[in-house]
């Protein structure tokens, strides 16, 4: 996606707008045929090690990357291939559309009830 010549001008470095979450899964994703220890997950990608342990389990939790202490890797290619082409379809949809506001979707529903605390006259 392009940007504006002012954010090119200002900037200095662009792969800072990767989270930390993509990097760790980009670094196993590129490298599937190797596990990792923490530390050189942290190393490779700049990343702090207890944020990276922080990132690796909830890519775990998602099974994104599988774990044998002290090793991590890369998770099931499907799995992957899955996670990616929703990510995708996102970034696509927020491209054309927007990306969604979720403050304003707070304030639009604050004095709403939620449908499961309504009683069983809908109020």
């Amino acid at each position: 996606m392009p940007i504006d010549i002012d954010t090119f001008e200002r900037e200095t470095e662009f792969e800072e707008e990767r989270t930390q979450a993509e990097r760790v899964f980009s670094f196993l994703v590129s490298n599937d045929d190797k596990a990792f220890r923490r530390g050189e997950i942290a190393d490779s990608t700049g990343i702090e090690p207890n944020a990276v342990s922080a990132v690796l389990s909830r890519l775990k939790e998602r099974n994104l990357v599988r774990h044998k202490p002290p090793y991590w890797a890369a998770g099931d290619p499907d799995r992957i291939r899955s996670a990616t082409d929703l990510s995708r379809s996102l970034d696509s949809l927020n491209e054309q559309l927007g990306t969604e506001e979720m403050d304003a979707w707070r304030e639009a529903g604050a004095d709403e009830q939620h449908p499961g605390e309504r009683g069983t006259d809908g109020k």
